[in-house]
């Protein structure tokens, strides 16, 4: 291309159309829909905290406040990128510097793009976090209510995609809470990294200016600093930690829907998806096709590529403030949270109406093979063979019933099990008739294993009954990190619309400051 068409198409003034087109209007769009928030938040609290230390006067800080109050929020977020202004801050800024005049410019006080961006970042994720939370809390306590209602549910559970042995429903709908409570953990963690303050680094090396960094982030609701300067505008692994926590809950919770994809199947006939989760084809009239399943499958991909992303973007990236870990990243993280949270409400819905063919799953238990590792205990146990010898044995009858076409277990004879012992092991073993049938029972598979965490009934019972205590442990922790984050969003108003209305505290603080410091009016560390 040319260079005269070049700058026939991008001009010869900054900001070129192309840059315009490629970066700086999808960084506007995103920010004016998530970042807008936050950046009036630190406004506030960086003018509270400013004049608090007496670097800004009573009549400049309530000017500034007013100005602040003054903003059309909601015209900004319906505002379109003109080119004016490079981003979202310059667009804000211009219009204070509008309807306050030259004073808005005390604000900038003490503080950098650098300190605000990573102060931005690391608040958004904040809320974005917990919405992955609520959503994964929700999923949750749906599957510890199914662990519960199937803590006597007869089922046949896989290994290498084929039957293995007897357990029961409940069992593994606990067996995927678990998993799923470890990736809340995972979550929480990381939130818990990234719940730190970076605001008076400034550009890198902080300031000359006599500020009060703690008060800046208990302000904000966080529970610290990030203490080192630098570190606050450089570092992106409180960003790196939420992508892993939510790739991991992603492929996780994938995992599961490949199998309730399979088990809907007819071939199958184990649950059958409710009416507002499946699809009627265009042509075949009697299909049901799960397709709320196959796009949960799909998105969670999804979610857990945009994740993926974030890190990949990191990588052989200086160590500094840079653009590669800013405007273009953030996004990414924002869509995985997104995919990922919808997908989860939509789990809840699914699983939470599923039918489940008990019958059908009973059935397939009582008349398996997947009951001869009982047998083979068994042998063990009271016919005085070694395990090696017993799991021959075991295996050599199979084998032979199945060439005899014998399909179920309950056509099976103490005798048919001896002769195949005398073949195996060259001398007699005795087993009873009883002995035989209750070793290939199903229900008396899984009544026996009472070992923790084992199938049993009453172990699987016990199981929930924690589970729902977690559950309840989880719905606080988010409840209490929710309210704390909007008694802060609160504040900060009432604080700002005092300092406007010239109302300040002898100290010189405002006057709803309870003094308590970060760690004190921040949530606790998850456990």
């Amino acid at each position: 291309m040319k260079r005269e068409d070049i700058i026939d198409r991008d001009g010869s003034t900054f900001p070129g159309a192309s840059y315009t087109n490629a970066v700086l209007r999808p960084a506007y769009d995103e920010a004016k829909s998530v970042l807008l928030p936050s950046l009036i938040q630190i406004h506030r609290a960086h003018l509270i905290m400013l004049r608090s230390v007496g670097l800004i006067s009573d009549t400049d800080a309530a000017t500034i406040a007013g100005t602040i109050d003054g903003l059309d929020l909601d015209a900004i977020a319906a505002s379109q990128y003109a080119g004016e202004y490079e981003d979202l801050f310059f667009t804000v800024e211009a219009l204070m510097f509008a309807q306050g005049g030259d004073v808005v410019g005390n604000l900038h006080i003490a503080r950098s793009r650098n300190d605000m961006g990573m102060c931005l970042y690391r608040m958004v994720m904040r809320h974005q976090l917990l919405r992955v939370l609520a959503a994964a809390g929700e999923l949750y306590e749906t599957l510890v209510r199914l662990g519960t209602e199937h803590s006597k549910t007869l089922t046949l559970e896989h290994t290498h995609t084929q039957p293995a042995q007897p357990s029961i429903l409940g069992h593994r709908f606990l067996a995927i809470a678990d998993v799923l409570g470890r990736d809340i953990e995972r979550v929480q963690s990381a939130y818990a990294s990234l719940d730190y303050s970076p605001m008076g680094g400034a550009a890198l090396t902080g300031t000359g200016f006599g500020i009060d960094r703690e008060f800046m982030a208990e302000l904000l609701g966080f529970r610290g600093l990030v203490e080192n300067s630098y570190d606050a505008v450089a570092s992106t692994d409180y960003i790196a930690h939420s992508a892993t926590a939510l790739q991991l809950m992603a492929i996780d919770t994938g995992r599961s829907c490949v199998d309730f994809l399979t088990w809907c199947t007819a071939e199958f006939g184990l649950y059958k998806v409710a009416s507002p989760y499946v699809q009627i084809s265009s042509i075949m009239p009697q299909k049901r096709n799960p397709v709320s399943i196959e796009h949960s499958r799909s998105l969670l991909s999804a979610a857990s590529s945009s994740a993926a992303t974030v890190l990949t973007m990191m990588h052989n990236t200086p160590f500094g403030d840079i653009v590669d870990t800013e405007d273009d990243l953030q996004p990414y993280i924002w869509r995985s949270v997104s995919d990922l949270t919808n997908v989860l409400h939509l789990l809840s819905g699914v699983l939470g109406t599923i039918e489940v063919n008990v019958e059908v799953m009973r059935e397939r238990a009582l008349s398996s093979f997947a009951n001869a590792t009982e047998l083979a205990d068994t042998l063990v146990r009271e016919a005085g063979c070694t395990f090696k010898e017993a799991h021959a044995v075991v295996s050599r009858f199979v084998q032979s019933a199945d060439a005899q076409g014998i399909r179920d277990v309950r056509d099976v004879h103490a005798a048919d099990v001896m002769a195949t012992a005398q073949d195996v092991c060259g001398r007699r073993v005795d087993i009873s008739e009883d002995s035989v049938r209750l070793a290939l029972n199903a229900d008396h598979f899984v009544q026996i294993r009472t070992s923790r965490g084992g199938v049993a009934p009453s172990e699987v019972a016990r199981m929930a009954v924690d589970r729902r205590q977690r559950a309840e442990a989880f719905a606080g922790w988010y409840r209490t990190t929710a309210e704390h984050l909007d008694g802060v969003a609160d504040r900060l108003v009432r604080d700002c619309e005092a300092l406007s209305g010239g109302a300040v505290a002898g100290n010189g603080h405002p006057v709803s400051r309870q003094g308590a410091t970060p760690s004190e009016s921040s949530p606790a560390t998850p456990a």
